[in-house]
């Protein structure tokens, strides 16, 4: 797994040691208005970074493939991350800090991987799962290019009523913004 140079930012491969740094980007309460909740410490944060080094899940069928952002300020802003599947697909995710909204670090950090899974990884198809009231990642998807997929789709994609799901064909050029 290599950095990917993106235009505002480098995708570092994501390691334990970022935990420290991340925990403070990632203990934001503004980042979980629709899901999740912040890192319980420092120390959970870091265990889970021990166990994404690994890149594989324990069966061996999925690519586990998470990057840091990191700003020419030296500053890490958030993440993004590809889960890999044997079919040539990618589920992927991002999270950024809130004080990096809207300065088009995530759709740049997002293209920029998106065009990492396509040449290094075969990837033909990302998948991205959101709330469907998440507003700021619907805008980003949708800057990308990536469409609404159809209800059969979703349906296969989603684990809740509450989600959607968008797609984009990586074997069409990948927009990064």
């Amino acid at each position: 797994m290599n950095p990917v140079a993106a235009t505002v930012c480098v995708l570092e491969p994501l390691m334990a040691a970022h935990a420290s740094e991340m925990f403070e980007v990632l203990s934001d309460p503004a980042i979980y208005e629709f899901e999740n909740e912040p890192p319980a410490s420092v120390d959970a944060l870091r265990d889970r970074y021990r166990r994404l080094e690994a890149r594989r899940s324990a069966d061996g069928r999925q690519v586990w493939l998470n990057w840091v952002l990191r700003l020419p300020d030296g500053h890490l802003a958030g993440y993004v991350q590809a889960t890999v599947l044997q079919d040539g697909s990618a589920y992927i995710a991002y999270e950024l800090g809130s004080r990096y909204w809207r300065r088009g670090i995530g759709s740049c950090a997002v293209g920029a991987m998106l065009v990492e899974l396509k040449s290094q990884y075969t990837v033909s198809l990302a998948v991205a799962v959101l709330k469907a009231q998440n507003h700021r990642s619907r805008g980003l998807l949708q800057k990308l290019g990536f469409q609404r997929a159809s209800p059969e789709d979703e349906a296969r994609w989603r684990d809740s009523d509450d989600e959607v799901a968008f797609t984009m064909s990586l074997d069409e050029e990948a927009h990064a913004a």
